[in-house]
């Protein structure tokens, strides 16, 4: 049996945006070998075999985090249970705001 996510909206974006990149520049097969590494990680993590750690408290919302390669997966455990990967972001870009706006949610007030 598979363990449970969900891909939201935000993340499914950020997903397709990281296919069309890495086939525009490493091709085909390396882009298919990278988001099948992703979606091994969403399964490790729903299945809680790797790490979780908390979201910063700057961030403003309640939810975990973790990297895979290049990037940074943010999640939250939704109502029935089932891990919501929330966004998938590059470790270059601003992490708050496009967390925020990928989460629905505002920014923290500073």
């Amino acid at each position: 049996m598979r363990a449970a996510f969900r891909v939201q909206k935000a993340a499914g974006q950020r997903l397709d945006e990281i296919y069309e990149y890495t086939r525009g520049a490493w091709g085909d097969e390396q882009a298919e070998r990278y988001i099948k590494g992703l979606f091994a990680k969403f399964e490790d993590l729903a299945a809680r075999r790797a790490p979780w750690r908390r979201i910063p408290a700057e961030f403003g919302v309640d939810g975990f985090f973790c990297r895979y390669e290049k990037h940074v997966i943010y999640w939250k455990v939704l109502d029935d249970g089932v891990i919501g990967i929330a966004t998938v972001l590059h470790e270059s870009m601003h992490q708050i705001s496009r967390f925020s706006e990928d989460m629905g949610e505002p920014p923290a007030q500073t």
